[in-house]
């Protein structure tokens, strides 16, 4: 059976899910902010008078990279709630917006952000491989 857009009853869920995801995206990156505030609060500290090793130093590093990693990719699902929000409105919802072929239930339920259907990201994922240095 053919893949449909989302209406009606289904269509205020799938808006609650994205608020929902919203607020827990956003609970995310606060205590990642609150965190890494702390962090820099506790180099520049009382501590930072004593001779530091080296590892804590990397270990200090590779902490605040692994968090702004983390920081990035929830500002990236946080566009895509916004991005799926607008097409709620627009009443655009659950089709791609490359081919504006429907999107399966099945994904958005996995992704109730997702922009693409599974053919387009896929699509998309290999040439931005293709493209990529050491890419195929």
């Amino acid at each position: 059976m053919p893949a449909k857009k989302p209406i009606g009853a289904e269509l205020t869920q799938y808006k609650k899910l994205l608020l929902k995801k919203k607020e827990e995206v956003l609970a995310a990156m606060k205590h990642i902010e609150s965190e890494n505030l702390r962090s820099q609060r506790d180099a520049s500290g009382d501590l930072s008078a004593y001779s530091i090793h080296m590892a804590d130093t990397a270990t200090d590093s590779y902490d605040r990279e692994f968090s702004l990693g983390l920081a990035s990719n929830a500002q990236k699902i946080l566009y895509g709630i916004e991005e799926a929000l607008k097409r709620i409105q627009e009443k655009k919802f659950g089709l791609c917006v490359s081919c504006e072929k429907p999107i399966t239930k099945k994904r958005l339920k996995a992704i109730p952000y997702a922009a693409l259907c599974i053919a387009c990201q896929s699509r998309q994922e290999t040439e931005r491989r293709a493209g990529s240095p050491g890419g195929a």
